[in-house]
Order: structure tokens, then C-alpha cells, then sequence
């Protein structure tokens, strides 16, 4: 097996890169909107963009989290 395969995202690996995303995204939320953070992070893990980002078949894990944060707010 080569290193590009051994970096390959799959299902069962994607949960690594999903806390960096979430939780920028949370911080844009709160501050723009006055929320606890705790909040924030709530509705973005009850959101459809959530449930999407979560689905490595989707590629949304290609996104940063300013493209997500916005995809967010136009679902939201």
C-alpha cells in the first residue's frame, strides 16, 4: 500500500477531520448571532448541513469551514 492510500478518507475515518470543522463554525454562529457556544455547536449537529458533512460520499469534508458555516446558514 502506498502513503496516497493509507491517507485515503473513507466513512470510517472522517470523524477525525469533523471537530476542526465543527467547531470553527460554531464560533462564526455564536459570534454572529449573540449565542452560547454551547448552542451553536447544538443546532450545527442537529442541521441537515451536519447530517450531509457527516457522509463521506457527499465530499463536503473538502469544504472549509466558511463555505460550510455559510451552506449552514442558507439550510438553516
Amino acid at each position: 500500500m502506498n502513503d496516497i492510500e493509507e491517507c485515503k478518507i473513507t466513512q470510517d475515518n472522517l470523524y477525525l477531520l469533523l471537530p476542526g470543522k465543527v467547531s470553527k463554525m460554531a464560533v462564526m454562529y455564536a459570534e454572529d448571532f449573540g449565542l452560547p457556544i454551547t448552542e451553536a455547536l447544538t443546532r450545527i449537529y442537529l442541521s441537515t448541513t451536519y447530517s450531509q458533512l457527516e457522509r463521506e460520499e457527499t465530499k463536503l469534508w473538502h469544504y472549509g469551514p466558511v463555505a460550510l458555516y455559510q451552506m449552514f446558514l442558507e439550510n438553516h
